[in-house]
């Protein structure tokens, strides 16, 4: 009997290996994908996702005040730096699965699910290419500790999907289009040119990503006939913790369906 697609994503959020979790999550979006482009009918049906992931053993988690810091312009800093991004990418999996999962009981086109299927797909991915490029500097995911806070956002939005859409695309992965160029230039001027390719294609990917946070969440707010640069500022105010922080990468922002007075008015406190 095939699987429903809330199914596979509680299998992927429950599978702990980092390269499993990715090789799990490519099958079944290459299924859903599939399926969809021949027309067939598979179903979304429901199921219980765990409030939690299933995790490996390492990398060993900790507050993130606790992250030991690195120079980037080091060697070993760069691995550090790879290895953060590898871990928001796995994060990343299984954040979009739990989309998929934990909302299912919600109604929403199907083109909600492809957009949700091909972000986890394309996240698998990031997460391969980041932990090739690890290994090939001598190291792998799980050497280094983490930021055990990632999952935050899920927890306090596990009931709320306009805020979960707010939080996640809109706020944590709009913060990567801020930020990755910088990193891209880091790479750049250690001549590393496989991570300079793993990275700029994070960054032309996770436009999209923003984007769909972006369009799901305008459709919820006009289903509900509700203004959504109040209510997005109300939602973030009360999941996320703390103001934005600039500077902010607008041309990105504009290109995903983010204009400036959603996120500005955020940069205060209070």
């Amino acid at each position: 009997m095939t699987p429903s697609l809330s199914e596979m994503a509680v299998e992927v959020r429950t599978t702990a290996d980092g390269r499993d979790k990715t090789a799990l999550s490519r099958a079944h979006a290459a299924r859903w994908i599939a399926a969809r482009e021949a027309g067939a009918d598979m179903p979304v049906g429901r199921a219980d996702p765990p409030l939690r992931p299933a995790r490996p053993q390492r990398p060993e988690l900790l507050d993130p005040r606790d992250v030991p810091k690195r120079k980037p312009g080091s060697p070993a800093g760069r691995i550090a730096l790879l290895h953060a991004v590898a871990h928001i990418e796995l994060n990343a999996v299984d954040l979009h699965w739990d989309l998929i999962a934990r909302f299912a009981h919600v109604p929403m086109p199907q083109g909600f699910y492809d957009d949700w299927v091909r972000a986890a797909d394309e996240e698998s991915k990031h997460f391969n290419l980041v932990s090739d490029c690890l290994e090939a500097s001598g190291s792998h995911y799980g050497a280094l500790p983490a930021h055990a806070g990632m999952w935050r956002a899920a927890e306090d939005t596990a009931e709320d999907l306009m805020g979960r859409l707010a939080v996640v695309p809109m706020v944590l992965e709009a913060r990567g289009l801020d930020v990755t160029p910088g990193m891209i230039e880091i790479f750049r001027r250690a001549g590393d040119a496989a991570a300079v390719a793993a990275l700029e294609t994070i960054y032309a990917e996770e436009v999209g990503h923003v984007a769909y946070g972006s369009k799901w969440f305008h459709f919820l707010c006009g289903r509900e006939n509700l203004d959504p640069k109040p209510v997005f500022h109300d939602l973030v105010r009360r999941y996320f913790h703390g103001p934005l922080k600039p500077p902010f990468n607008e041309e990105k922002r504009a290109e995903a369906g983010l204009p400036p007075d959603f996120y500005w008015p955020l940069t205060e406190t209070g």
